[in-house]
């Protein structure tokens, strides 16, 4: 955070000061919406939310060393405070303001990156090759909302180059919204599903507002540049709307002895008995191998889209590739890999989902599963799965397809959790040929106990749903499982 002022903070904001030393305290620490991460210098922003009210725990700030409130109302007279009629606009409007200075005091340079999936591991892998050019900043875990992406903004200073920000949306005009606090000179789409197709009403809406980021961007000649996956015909068709130089990136193999077009390419994809993928990355200002850390195919084209943000932040060839093959999994929950003591090794994907990382996470257990290390006989694959959210109508059928899909894979358990997920189990049984066994557990606790039942010394398990399943739960209980 730049050092501000309260008046400065209250000027921005257009909101009043009230309390003891409001007129001359500076922010200089962490602008934070939970008490327990407020630090001295910070600024704690009270969030009116739907389970909890956090102007209560301003005591709990304050103590903290928070100089002082952003709230919606006073909260007495011996109480520091900024009050705003609508504190999430408030954020906004600081968060504006600041973007504002850094780009154009110190040059800072802003780049956005959307998709219906693969936008923090993208976000991850691009804040970590940026970090070899210079001070970078990335959200933590998945803070790419109305109030994720501002409290990152916030974060930086200006010793900070680059701002590397992930971008939501849960309807058109959410991501427009993103680009207008913080304008990014650069815009990276990965694709566009089904991933909240119930909240935006069609997958073509869900296009139109992913291509927002596009649309914000400057033109060529002040140096925007827009980043696009030319596997997906969507997102490939958002160069007419931008008039940024668009730059392409393809993980699709040779066909025929013929290469894709893309300005960023993976040439010669090789997964190991693990799922990580090496690859030559090939782009035009030459070629360089790459292994990645991270598991499963899918990461490809992630990685091909940090590479070319890399690239016009002014990065060479090998050094984005051996930045790339260095970098790591920074946020939980997403394909964590870990093996237990009789060999089972759990893929712990349950922070969230969609029918396309359905796809995605079911394609990479078969690998696992099928590529057991010389010496060693072959792998069961188990897949434990619960609820995708925010489908809309198509949410039984979306549920089935993942059935059919861990069939065809031939997954040998197949264990779905909450009612919500019962349609996984139809899925499987109605695909011709299975022989797995497909299991309805009532919750995560019944999951964890009917595994303990199930499992063989090296199983592959993928646990994999919608963070408001909490699957995590079964991933945990796994892995202490054999400690018990």
């Amino acid at each position: 955070m730049i050092g501000l002022s309260l008046a400065e903070v209250a000027a921005l904001t257009g909101g009043r000061l009230l309390g003891p030393g409001a007129g001359t305290a500076v922010v200089t620490g962490p602008v934070v919406i939970d008490s327990r991460r407020a630090a001295p210098g910070g600024l704690f922003a009270a969030i009116a939310g739907e389970h909890a009210d956090g102007h209560d725990f301003a005591a709990a700030a304050l103590a903290n060393g928070a100089v002082a409130i952003l709230g919606s109302r006073p909260l007495g007279d011996d109480v520091p405070a900024i009050v705003v009629p609508d504190v999430t606009t408030a954020l906004a409007r600081l968060a504006q303001a600041v973007a504002s200075r850094l780009t154009g005091e110190h040059g800072l340079t802003v780049a956005g990156i959307t998709g219906s999936s693969g936008k923090t591991s993208t976000k991850d892998l691009t804040a970590q090759v940026a970090e070899h050019l210079g001070a970078t900043i990335a959200p933590e875990g998945s803070l790419n909302n109305e109030l994720g992406l501002p409290l990152t903004v916030l974060r930086a200073d200006a010793g900070t180059r680059f701002l590397i920000l992930e971008m939501a949306a849960r309807g058109v005009g959410h991501i427009g919204a993103l680009c207008d606090i913080a304008p990014p000179r650069i815009g990276a789409v990965l694709n566009v599903g089904r991933a909240h197709a119930g909240e935006f009403g069609s997958v073509e809406n869900i296009a139109k507002a992913k291509g927002e980021l596009v649309e914000a961007l400057p033109r060529a000649s002040a140096g925007g540049v827009a980043i696009l996956n030319e596997d997906d015909p969507r997102v490939l068709a958002m160069a007419s709307r931008t008039d940024a130089r668009v730059v392409t990136f393809s993980a699709a193999p040779m066909v025929r002895n013929v290469a894709p077009t893309a300005d960023v390419r993976a040439a010669e994809v090789i997964l190991d008995d693990l799922g990580r993928a090496s690859f030559r990355l090939m782009m035009p200002g030459g070629m360089a191998p790459v292994r990645l850390l991270l598991h499963g195919a899918h990461h490809v084209p992630n990685a091909l889209a940090a590479a070319a943000i890399a690239a016009e932040l002014g990065m060479e060839v090998p050094a984005i590739a051996d930045a790339l093959s260095q970098a790591t999994a920074r946020s939980g929950k997403r394909m964590d890999v870990r093996e237990r003591a009789d060999g089972v090794l759990v893929i712990n994907d349950a922070y969230n989902a969609n029918p396309d990382s359905m796809r995605a996470g079911i394609e990479a257990l078969a690998h696992i599963a099928a590529s057991a290390p010389d010496g060693h006989r072959a792998r069961r694959a188990i897949a434990v799965v619960g609820h995708m959210a925010e489908l809309g109508d198509t949410e039984a059928s979306s549920h089935a397809e993942v059935g059919r899909l861990a069939a065809q894979a031939s997954v040998a358990v197949l264990v779905a959790v909450g009612e919500a997920a019962r349609p996984v189990l139809d899925g499987a049984r109605a695909q011709a040929g299975w022989d797995g066994v497909a299991i309805a557990a009532p919750d995560t606790a019944g999951a964890v106990e009917i595994l303990a039942n199930q499992l063989r010394p090296g199983d592959v398990v993928l646990v994999k749903a919608s963070k408001s399943a909490g699957l995590w739960e079964v991933a945990d209980g796994l892995l202490a499982e054999v400690d018990r």
